[in-house]
């Protein structure tokens, strides 16, 4: 009895510290038609297609060219493509002209185009799921895929094209690198729990705005922030004209820009909105 009640509260330990399937990021859709999903997996065949349609050469492989035309300097745009599948099992996954199959569940593909990018799934040789991705120039697109449910996109973090990374978990749990940021760069972005420690201790210790935003400052000096952390730290501060300005000397230390629209709600007056729209909108 005592073995089975361990049993019991393991398995239900493993449950509450799992990510279950839907509770993050954005579904999405399964482009992949009922009789692709039915026909053995035809990823060899259709790389050799894709490859000689980009390159121009339709030579076949039996009687390759002696000189065939090499491409050491594309320069196409550069994007990265993180996916993760939790399940036990061997995947391929299929990014542009790109392929990786593996049974560890974790994908990484680097050097990709900007713009659409089919992305293409399959389980044991099998076709599973298909969709396009919208890429663009130095972002990370991090997804998880769920095979009863599908294919999620977390989320899109600036990247400054480097290749070495100590720990798969740290691209999804610290995604924007560790170094001081600049203007066209996300630097060293503040996770959450430091941002908590930080807004803790400067509604400690600073009751006046102006205390807040000098602290705020000092911090901007060698910190990224999101967009998110951003509205939080706009919202302490008491007045509508205090909020505005520091809104806008904020937005060159925002790490996700796309999402900078959710500052907005930190302010009481619409005015104060309208003016920081028109000021980004000007940079």
């Amino acid at each position: 009895m005592k073995k089975i009640f361990m049993s019991s509260m393991l398995l239900i330990g493993i449950s509450l510290f799992g990510q279950e399937a839907g509770k993050a990021g954005e579904l999405l859709k399964n482009e992949a038609s009922t009789t692709e999903m039915r026909a053995p997996n035809s990823v060899n065949g259709r790389n050799k297609i894709f490859d000689q349609a980009k390159s121009g050469n339709n030579i076949p492989q039996g009687n390759r060219s002696k000189n065939p035309n090499y491409q050491w300097n594309r320069n196409y745009g550069y994007a990265e493509v993180f996916l993760r599948i939790p399940e036990q099992g061997f995947f391929t996954v299929e990014v542009g002209d790109q392929m990786i199959a593996n049974g560890s569940g974790k994908y990484r593909f680097f050097d990709l185009q900007s713009g659409r990018m089919p992305v293409s799934i399959y389980e044991n040789g099998f076709l599973i799921y298909r969709t396009t991705l919208m890429l663009r120039n130095n972002n990370r697109v991090v997804l998880d895929f769920f095979t009863n449910e599908g294919l999620y996109l977390l989320d899109s973090y600036p990247v400054q094209n480097q290749y070495g990374f100590n720990d798969w978990n740290d691209i999804w749990n610290n995604p924007y690198g560790n170094q001081p940021g600049d203007w066209y760069n996300a630097g060293n972005v503040m996770d959450n729990n430091t941002f908590r420690q930080f807004f803790e201790m400067m509604k400690r210790n600073e009751r006046f705005d102006d205390g807040k935003i000098a602290l705020i400052n000092q911090q901007m000096r060698s910190t990224m922030f999101t967009s998110q952390q951003i509205r939080d730290l706009v919202k302490s501060i008491s007045f509508d004209n205090n909020k505005l300005a520091l809104a806008k000397s904020m937005y060159r230390n925002c790490a996700d820009k796309n999402k900078y629209f959710m500052v907005y709600d930190a302010f009481d007056f619409e005015s104060s909105k309208r003016e920081l729209m028109e000021y980004i909108s000007k940079l």
